[in-house]
């Protein structure tokens, strides 16, 4: 993975990721991401709607954006990934580790394996798109 791609979501804490089983829908979470197996770690209780829908089609995508209205400036990742429990021990910590105040509320922790990735990077020039594609 590009290392720009990996600065940039390393850099964020904040996604939205949209979902589609008996309905559309959409969300904001908290992510840690582990850059070694390219997925996001979020926490969600069991009964919302995204998480229903998931359970439905594990497919799933989201963005991550810098907020800014200078043109020059504009950075985001769009991707596209598959949702799951997760069961890793490690990948547990590393959501704690993060956001350790969330141990007291004992979260129910989801993990999106991360197929393809598309960086815009006005930084490097206008539109300037980064791809990363999981190498199956």
């Amino acid at each position: 993975m590009d290392e720009k791609i990996k600065k940039f979501i390393a850099k964020h804490h904040l996604l939205s990721l949209a979902t589609f089983g008996e309905s559309l829908w959409c969300c904001s979470a908290f992510y840690v991401f582990d850059a070694d197996a390219a997925v996001f770690i979020l926490a969600s209780e069991e009964q919302t709607v995204h998480i229903q829908n998931s359970k439905l089609n594990t497919r799933v995508a989201g963005t991550i954006a810098h907020e800014t209205k200078v043109v020059g400036k504009i950075q985001g990742i769009q991707f596209v990934g598959t949702i799951s429990t997760v069961e890793d021990k490690r990948e547990k910590a590393l959501y704690l580790k993060r956001f350790p105040y969330a141990l007291a509320m004992n979260p129910m922790l989801w993990k999106i394996e991360l197929e393809t990735i598309k960086m815009t990077d006005n930084t490097l020039g206008f539109g300037k798109k980064l791809i990363w594609n999981r190498e199956i």
